[in-house]
């Protein structure tokens, strides 16, 4: 009788040790090779709405991407550009010199250009711009030319850092190529300006 509870518990305690070991064993099999998930779809949406998701998402992502001080950046240079041009206007149509109006003209020229790929960046982005149009007025010729080799000094030196600095590849790339453009807006209102006087 002995024997047969021995037995019986030997048996019954290598069963529980065999279930313990399975149970063990498939716990580290599915830890090791965990059941691959497919994702739920999101909605059942038509593909034009989803695609417009993805888009904002990218668009939230890059804006994302983008330091504090980027952001500074495009909306300094932004309303810059936008002055730049307004005054431009005013110097072709206001200008005394020839040579005056041929750089309101140039101004005009470059920097709607380079407003026009800050804004498309900017949207890129998720950054807001301002849009709307400085008020300025016009004095006189060498009162714009001061202006013009003061500004140019300051908004080359942002571009320069921007370029150096920046965070964003995109906007790196930007600013790099807008300060060669700056540079020679700087000479040549150095030059203008040195014709008026």
């Amino acid at each position: 009788m002995k024997n047969k509870m021995t037995t019986t518990s030997r048996l019954v305690t290598c069963a529980t040790m065999l279930t313990a070991f399975a149970f063990a064993g498939s716990v580290f099999a599915i830890n090791l090779f965990p059941p691959k998930r497919t994702p739920k779809p999101t909605s059942s949406a038509s593909p034009a709405a989803s695609a417009g998701q993805t888009a904002t998402t990218k668009t939230e992502s890059a804006a994302g991407t983008l330091s504090a001080k980027d952001k500074a950046f495009m909306r300094n240079a932004a309303k810059g550009g936008m002055m730049e041009v307004a005054m431009g206007k005013l110097a072709e149509q206001n200008g005394q010199s020839d040579d005056v109006k041929a750089f309101g003209k140039r101004m005009v020229a470059d920097h709607s250009k380079a407003n026009d790929e800050l804004m498309a960046l900017a949207e890129k982005k998720g950054v807001k711009l301002a849009s709307e149009k400085p008020a300025k007025q016009w004095s006189s010729d060498k009162d714009y030319m001061t202006m013009m080799v003061k500004d140019h000094e300051k908004d080359l030196a942002e571009f320069q850092a921007e370029a150096s600095n920046g965070s964003d590849p995109d906007l790196k790339k930007f600013a790099e190529r807008t300060a060669k453009t700056v540079q020679k807006h700087l000479e040549l209102a150095k030059e203008t300006q040195g014709k008026l006087q």
